[in-house]
């Protein structure tokens, strides 16, 4: 799994939450990290993709791993502080599996992680 986020607190709440739950977990500060994290690593099945990042925010990023051929049917989790109705539109439309507040991590939630990531 690769959680892309511009914060090291929430990369470390939720590294420390999916690998209690057996998942090994990489990591990007940013979108374009995230990117080169993803083509250097075939292996990960699954995104916890921050939207509100500097730079290159988590809807680009988004919009380019879905024009990317290896990577289009990759689940992508939108992760977001600013848990509105807007910003779940908004990350509906580069095509994330779904939302979840930041850094909020239920044990539903890493259920949901583990079976995606194989």
């Amino acid at each position: 799994m690769l959680i892309v986020d511009d914060d090291i607190r929430n990369i470390f709440a939720l590294t420390g939450a999916l690998e209690q739950h057996g998942i090994t977990v990489l990591n990007a500060e940013n979108g374009k990290d995230g990117l080169e994290a993803l083509k250097n690593n075939p292996g990960i099945d699954v995104v916890l993709m921050d939207i509100m990042m500097p730079e290159l925010d988590g809807y680009d990023t988004i919009r380019i791993i879905r024009r990317l051929d290896e990577f289009k049917n990759l689940p992508v989790i939108a992760v977001t502080a600013k848990a509105m109705k807007g910003i779940a539109r908004n990350a509906s439309r580069p095509a994330p599996r779904t939302t979840s507040p930041s850094p909020s991590i239920s044990n539903s939630c890493c259920r949901c992680c583990g079976r995606l990531a194989k």
